[in-house]
């Protein structure tokens, strides 16, 4: 089995050192790259093919989150992981607005990081300690309680949700469920329109609290 490979991103380079000397300690992962920016990030990114990108979210010449899309729109099944020094709500949203599939706090990067890189190794987003209940309670969307059912779904829009939510492409979804990705295309158009949903943040948020995708959530303090 060949091992799990790792992009880390960060300006501050005593940072960067320590985040890559957590990885390697962990049995098969490698760090295959570094970047001090997050333009340098993008451009190994499409030279390394890593399987996980972590970024910074406040880096210089490119930030994180635009570091993200341009990533994701290159290849589409890197998955990546924020780094923020907040977890207000507008953060929250505009990670996964940009595809990141998890983020976590630089103060509890320590003690999260390895368990947040397990996650999206295995297809489950991470969040941060306390976001996830949140999300569930439906503080990161005010009209949570007027959700449309799972019932006004398919089972094959079911299906698409899942997918989508845990970042695939239309192109792997369409490989995945032996379809094409102009019919995956339909389904997801229609799809949004049956949940009145914008934007795959919106989507990622219903599929977390209706159970349709499975999340970590990092240790609560105590």
């Amino acid at each position: 089995m060949s091992a799990l490979r790792i992009l880390v991103a960060d300006d501050h380079e005593v940072v960067r050192r320590g985040l890559c000397v957590l990885l390697k300690s962990h049995a098969g992962w490698e760090v295959c790259g570094e970047a001090a920016d997050g333009r340098e990030a993008v451009d190994k990114a499409k030279l390394l093919k890593p399987d996980i990108v972590i970024l910074d979210i406040g880096m210089p010449n490119l930030n994180g989150l635009t570091a993200a899309r341009q990533i994701l729109r290159a290849h589409p099944e890197q998955k990546i992981l924020i780094l923020t020094i907040t977890d207000a709500e507008q953060v929250v949203r505009e990670v996964l607005d940009a595809g990141a599939r998890g983020f976590v706090l630089k103060s509890d990067a320590a003690r999260d990081l390895l368990e947040a890189v397990d996650a999206l190794e295995h297809n489950r987003t991470f969040f941060t300690s306390g976001v996830t209940e949140r999300i569930l309670d439906g503080y990161l969307s005010p009209s949570a309680e007027q959700e449309p059912s799972l019932t006004i779904l398919s089972p094959r829009e079911r299906e698409i949700v899942q997918l989508l939510a845990e970042g695939r492409s239309s192109k792997e979804i369409a490989s995945t469920l032996d379809l094409s990705v102009s019919t995956v295309e339909t389904h997801r158009s229609n799809i949004m329109r049956k949940l009145d949903i914008h934007s795959i943040s919106e989507l990622v948020l219903y599929a977390v609290r209706n159970n349709i995708v499975q999340v970590q959530a990092g240790p609560t303090m105590t």
